[in-house]
């Protein structure tokens, strides 16, 4: 069974930087494209962007595009969120997610992904 944990969460100021991580454990995360999403309370979860298995093809939402940088080291188990230019509207719980993996692209739609981390909380103040 996989499982994802996301590390990386914290207090940082607007305008600063911050990398995420989320690290699998249970089986190999080669075999999973993976999304980033993020909730504040009150609204429901959104993507932000996602990265297939191979690394190839990685697709972000408007509002990050230009700020945010998905990777993975798959030799590492491990994929990473990238994150400049913070805003304080960047503020909020930030998750890991995991589907098999089949084709040559991706969505951050939360209704794809089958495995969930427990989520960081991050906040960008102003």
């Amino acid at each position: 069974q996989l499982q994802l944990v996301e590390s990386g969460g914290g207090l940082v100021q607007s305008g600063g930087s911050q990398r995420l991580s989320c690290a699998a454990s249970g089986s190999t995360l080669e075999y999973y494209d993976i999304g980033w999403f993020r909730q504040v309370p009150g609204k429901e979860r959104e993507g932000v962007a996602c990265i297939i298995r191979s690394g190839e093809y990685r697709k972000y939402v408007d509002s990050v595009k230009g700020r945010f940088t998905i990777s993975r080291d798959n030799a590492e188990n491990t994929v990473y969120l990238q994150m400049n230019s913070l805003k304080p509207g960047d503020t909020a719980v930030y998750y890991c997610a995991a589907v098999y993996g089949a084709g040559p692209l991706c969505r951050p739609s939360r209704e794809q992904y089958a495995y969930w981390g427990q989520g960081t909380q991050f906040t960008v103040s102003s």
